[in-house]
């Protein structure tokens, strides 16, 4: 029988959630690297042992780390990315006379296809690749240098790159999502990069449907139909089903259309999951009530997902990356919050349970199928 291992990535650690494929009974391993800023940790699709950590600290700078073993033990590598005096930075060496300054790196992306490749997204957004490892590291810099990046502006998160999506049809596809700068479509491998964000709008920018300069929360697709994406950004849950040529609102019912996080359902391409959050200012669920909405028919018609959730003071937030789904059949969801807990649903979301509470602030949730 197939087992799941959950990656849980939080303000003061890391830990391992495993269970087999009833997901019922959980082992909780950590904290791993205790005390320390998890920010986001992903395993590889293609070795069930490979993990990537991404470590960040305001006095240290971005510390990355990899585990071949299933998080039992782990190296530090990527010493690209090092402290050098300067309290607060993470400065990138390429080989230049003054290292290029970013803050951390906010979401790793290990390859569908090879083990050894890993793309890591960083604050101020920019993209970078490793081809060994995690061991050394290259910018693909055609995205930094987009002749739009030098009006792009941080949303309340920073300016973050928070969203890499890898085309599993099409090798050199990928897409990523900039906190506030929109969503963008590479076609060759991430050598040069196309704003996708025609039918967003964003009443709190100048231009309300300018090319560029929505605050993208979070986009999302199903590898069996990749020109489909997902999004929920700050206000609106959108869809395109033309790889982010077009969009258009799906939200429909929802109460709150603010939110964080989307998913989509491992088997069933036009099945989603959203977490309304009630607005951007009360980051919150609405009422007080922690729900889970889900859509069988790709958005517009959605329903409260709540048993097993508390549905009375309940003031948690659940972020960015907090959100994930296990391939194995009936499909499982999860997501943490901010209040440390971490939820599962082994039957597509119609139940839950909380696997671990009170841990630190969640950060990310990620998810690895294992054989």
């Amino acid at each position: 029988m197939s087992s799941v291992r959950v990656l849980v990535g939080t303000r003061k650690g890391a830990f391992i959630l495993s269970s087999d494929g009833k997901r019922q009974n959980w082992q909780v391993d950590g904290p791993h690297f205790g005390g320390w800023e998890i920010f986001h940790l992903k395993g590889s699709a293609v070795d069930p042992n490979r993990i990537y950590a991404s470590q960040a600290s305001e006095w240290f700078g971005q510390v990355m780390h990899r585990s071949d073993d299933g998080g039992k033990t782990w190296q530090t590598v990527g010493n690209q990315f090092q402290y050098r005096g300067e309290v607060g930075s993470h400065q990138w060496f390429d080989g230049s006379i003054k290292p290029w300054t970013f803050r951390r790196v906010w979401h790793l992306e290990p390859s569908p296809l090879d083990a050894d490749t890993v793309f890591a997204g960083v604050e101020d957004a920019a993209l970078f690749r490793s081809t060994d490892g995690g061991q050394t590291w290259e910018e693909l810099n055609g995205l930094r240098q987009h002749g739009t990046s030098a009006d792009w502006h941080p949303g309340a998160g920073g300016l973050c790159l928070h969203t890499i999506l890898l085309d599993p049809q099409n090798p050199r596809r990928m897409f990523v999502a900039i906190s506030a700068a929109g969503a963008f479509r590479s076609d060759d491998g991430g050598e040069s990069w196309l704003p996708i964000n025609r039918g967003l709008k964003s009443d709190y920018i100048p231009d309300p449907e300018a090319e560029f300069g929505h605050c993208v929360h979070r986009i999302a697709l199903h590898p069996a139909r990749p020109q489909v994406l997902f999004m929920q950004k700050h206000w609106d849950v959108m869809r395109s089903d033309d790889a982010g040529e077009h969009w258009y609102e799906i939200s429909g019912n929802l109460p709150s259309d603010f939110g964080f996080v989307v998913a989509v359902h491992a088997h069933e391409p036009d099945t989603l999951y959203v977490l309304p959050i009630k607005s951007d200012s009360e980051h919150y669920p609405p009422e007080g009530k922690l729900r889970v909405y889900r859509s069988r028919t790709g958005g517009n018609e959605w329903e409260a997902l709540t048993h097993g959730l508390p549905q009375q003071n309940c003031y948690v937030n659940v972020l960015r990356d907090a959100m994930a789904v296990d391939e194995l059949d009936p499909g499982g969801v999860y997501f943490g919050t901010t209040g440390g807990q971490v939820y599962v649903s082994a039957d597509g979301g119609d139940h839950w349970q909380s696997i671990v509470h009170d841990l630190p602030a969640v950060l990310s949730v990620e998810v690895q199928t294992l054989p």
